[in-house]
């Protein structure tokens, strides 16, 4: 009996020691080098804005006008392939990844308050030469976004948001909303199931989103210091009202919203087409948070019929 439970204790202090240097290798991130071997494109580079080194992807023709794309939180630039490969045939579309995301990894100055996300934005155009652009923004994206073009109007020629951020979700007002501890473990480790539990809350339907996508999203996830920037991000983000902001912003713009979305409700969408003086919002039902990615064909359609009108108001 004593041998049984001798072995039985042993058992326990190795499963104790393994699930401990897994949960410690997990939390010590994947190397940039790795992720960068696996997912760098001939069409990305790195480009020093402000300080930041960041992933940059540029597509289409040289000299066209510009459409330049944020991603949402934990996402990175790939949240907008179906887009780009349509929309680069005639303009010159820019993604890249937001600071302490992707490949772009932590930012040596911590600027990840919306804020301060708003203004690289307009660090990363003057590093690119872009002096004005269509803005186009998902969640966290499309925050900066509008709060960019509320700083800056004769820089964004049009936005395009995709269930952008604006008014107060999960209790965030004024005041950031610290996030608990399973949050931060998860943000630090970024578990396997807890990833695709998280990406199949994000859609309407979950069967849209492949092994390929959830294993890029862990994978950018994990790399080395996003985890602790994505938690830094929580900590400054705020959301106060903004109604008085929205007015100000005079640029066309288009909303496209998900009726499923979960993250954002579509009623905050609605708020902000009655807010902004020159907005119209589009709403896709059976569609969740994402509807780049999860509706790529209805929402290109409403983009360059939209286009096709900033076009004509040009001539």
């Amino acid at each position: 009996m004593k041998k049984v439970l001798v072995g039985i204790l042993l058992i326990v202090i190795v499963a104790t020691v393994c699930l401990g240097l897994s949960v410690w290798s997990a939390m010590r991130g994947v190397s940039p080098a790795e992720l960068e071997a696996k997912y760098m494109t001939p069409a990305d580079r790195f480009v020093v804005a402000a300080g930041a080194r960041v992933r940059v992807r540029e597509e289409g023709p040289e000299g066209a006008p510009v459409i330049l794309l944020m991603h949402g939180f934990l996402y990175s630039l790939e949240s907008w392939d179906a887009w780009a490969a349509d929309l680069s045939r005639d303009y010159r579309v820019i993604r890249f990844d937001m600071l302490g995301h992707g490949l772009t990894g932590p930012d040596p100055q911590q600027r990840y308050s919306p804020e301060e996300r708003a203004a690289f934005l307009g660090d990363l155009m003057d590093a690119l030469s872009v002096d004005h652009a269509i803005i186009g923004g998902n969640s966290l994206g499309g925050l900066a976004a509008w709060r960019f073009a509320a700083a800056h109007p004769e820089r964004a020629d049009a936005l395009i948001l995709v269930s952008p951020g604006a008014y107060s979700i999960n209790g965030v007002t004024e005041t950031p909303v610290p996030p608990p501890e399973p949050l931060k473990v998860f943000l630090r480790t970024a578990p396997e199931a807890g990833v695709a539990a998280t990406l199949a809350r994000v859609v309407a339907d979950p069967s849209v989103i492949t092994p390929e996508r959830a294993a890029l999203v862990r994978d950018m996830m994990r790399r080395k210091g996003n985890g602790e920037a994505f938690i830094q991000s929580i900590e400054e983000f705020t959301l106060p009202d903004p109604a008085a902001l929205l007015a100000t912003v005079t640029a066309p713009a288009l909303l496209l919203w998900g009726r499923e979305d979960k993250v954002i409700p579509v009623e905050q969408g609605e708020a902000m087409e009655n807010s902004m003086p020159n907005a119209r919002l589009i709403i896709y039902d059976g569609v969740g948070h994402t509807a780049q990615e999860e509706s790529p064909a209805a929402t290109l359609d409403d983009v360059r019929e939209f286009l096709n009108a900033l076009k004509e108001t040009q001539l």
